[in-house]
């Protein structure tokens, strides 16, 4: 399988950040499948918020299994998990295109996975021989909409285009969605988009905030900088662009997701 740098990284910035996100802000389309006693597949799991939030919602009477290739984030979701007070949940080091040979979901679910995998079309062929149902969600960073957009906020958004290229995987993932899953074989597939948007002080806050931190300490500030994209000093402006934004009244941003809940 072609080999891919994840371009986020685990800083805490970014597994913080992470850990925000919940089945309401994330998977909202997933919501209306979701039964109890399901057994459930979370590809990519991170620090597991979504997933536990997954688990929730199948019940006592459901399973639900987070894989992702980083030990360390795993063993994060392992403590959520325990401080969560949620048994049905178990979390594994995993490998996306070998996520649990022999084993059979009634979802496979992946959040902001496939846009950091060389061969997308593997993934979800791996998917679909275990999975009834496979749902995925993935950002359109091209389509990102910032207010007030400043040089450095600009400049932000096309590095995260081509960052995600250069370390071999697609920063424009949401809009090809249902291409590969077309090229994977599904006969069924239903497709549309969510957002996110962040403009509340609290959203500012949170986007802004974290962002100030990854220009300048995450994979991000080491991608840029080994693939010679950006230097301390543009990534300096970024982090403070970020930060005068998140205190700018009228900052206003969203972020534009495809999503696919495919079959057959």
């Amino acid at each position: 399988m072609a080999q891919v740098t994840y371009s986020h990284g685990h800083h805490a910035s970014v597994v913080g950040a992470h850990a925000a996100r919940t089945v309401a802000n994330s998977a909202a389309y997933l919501s209306p499948l979701l039964r109890p006693g399901m057994r459930v597949l979370d590809v990519g799991c991170g620090p597991g918020s979504i997933t536990i939030d997954l688990a929730r919602r199948v019940g006592s009477g459901g399973t639900v299994v987070g894989i992702d290739a980083s030990a360390e984030v795993v063993e994060t979701a392992r403590e959520a998990g325990a401080t969560a007070g949620v048994t049905n949940v178990e979390f594994r080091v995993g490998d996306a295109y070998a996520p649990a040979p022999g084993e059979r979901y009634d979802v496979v679910h992946a959040h902001q996975v496939l846009q950091h995998l060389g061969d997308p079309v593997a993934a979800l062929v791996a998917w679909r021989a275990i999975g009834d149902v496979v749902a995925a969600r993935e950002v359109v960073y091209s389509a990102t909409t910032i207010h007030p957009l400043s040089p450095e906020l600009a400049r932000w958004r096309e590095l995260m285009g081509t960052l995600q290229a250069a370390n071999g995987g697609d920063g424009d993932a949401g809009a090809k969605l249902k291409a590969w899953a077309r090229a994977a074989g599904f006969a069924q597939i239903e497709t549309d988009v969510e957002t996110w948007c962040f403009e509340s002080p609290a959203g500012r806050a949170f986007w802004g905030g974290q962002w100030r931190e990854r220009a300048l300490h995450s994979a991000f500030a080491d991608g840029t900088e080994r693939h010679g994209l950006a230097d301390a000093r543009e990534r300096e402006a970024i982090s403070a662009a970020w930060a005068a934004w998140a205190a700018d009244d009228d900052g206003w941003m969203a972020m534009l997701h495809g999503w696919i809940l495919a079959s057959g």
